[in-house]
């Protein structure tokens, strides 16, 4: 049976240096485009948290790709903050109904 058919997709990994330049793995869980902008962001998690149980520590980042160049940047602007995580929260319930 090929992977294909499996319908299983890889966790997209990317690597974000923390406060004292080491790398850690986060695991993408989503990525939008916010209505009335040009701007995607991506929701992560931290790999080895993701491991051990269910937990609520989600990173939300602006990215943009530059060829295979990823740039991620905080989002500081608490305006900004409160869109992505509405967005977030409302293609959440949306998966959620699918599923169900």
């Amino acid at each position: 049976m090929a992977n294909d058919e499996l319908n299983m997709e890889e966790p997209e990994i990317i690597y974000i240096p923390d406060d004292e330049g080491n790398e850690e793995e986060f695991e993408v869980i989503m990525k939008f485009e916010v209505d009335g902008s040009d701007k995607k962001y991506m929701m992560v998690v931290p790999v080895e948290a993701a491991e051990d149980e269910e937990t609520d520590e989600v990173y939300a980042f602006r990215y943009e790709e530059d060829g295979d160049d990823l740039q991620l940047f905080t989002i500081d602007d608490e305006e900004e903050w409160n869109i992505v995580e509405e967005t977030f929260n409302t293609l959440m319930a949306e998966s959620e109904e699918e599923e169900g």
